[in-house]
C-alpha cells in the first residue's frame, strides 16, 4: 500500500502515533498525593492535592487504566526513575508517612 493510500485510510506507515497536547493540558495539574484502587478489569488512580490547614483534600484528576497498561506504567516509571537518579542522584524516601507542615516551611500569612 502506498504512503498516500495509508494517509487516506488514517494509517501511519511508520507505526507512529500523533499525539495532540492542548495548551491547557500542557500546563499540568499539581498533585502531592495519589491513591490507587483496582478491580479485576481496571486500575483507578486518583491524583490529589492536599493543602496545609485544609481538612478536605481534592481529587484533581482520575485516571482509569487496564491492568496491562498499569504494568506498562510501572515499567515506564521504573525506567524514568533510574534515568533521573543517574543524572541527579538517588531519590531519598523515608518509611514514615509524609507530614505536611501547616505553612509548608514558609512564613504564615495574615489576611
Amino acid at each position: 500500500m502506498s504512503d498516500e493510500q495509508n494517509k487516506k485510510d488514517g494509517k501511519n506507515p511508520n507505526n507512529q502515533i500523533n499525539i495532540e497536547l492542548s495548551e491547557e493540558t500542557a500546563e499540568g495539574v499539581y498533585a502531592n498525593l495519589a491513591m490507587i484502587a483496582h478491580s479485576s478489569s481496571e486500575f483507578v488512580i486518583d491524583f490529589i492535592r492536599l493543602m496545609p490547614g485544609v481538612p478536605k483534600a481534592k481529587v484533581k484528576s482520575r485516571i482509569v487504566i487496564t491492568p496491562e497498561h498499569a504494568k506498562r506504567l510501572l515499567g515506564a516509571l521504573k525506567d524514568n526513575i533510574q534515568k533521573y537518579e543517574a543524572t541527579f542522584g538517588e531519590v531519598k524516601q523515608s518509611e514514615e508517612v509524609p507530614k505536611f507542615p501547616m505553612n509548608f516551611g514558609g512564613t504564615m500569612g495574615e489576611a
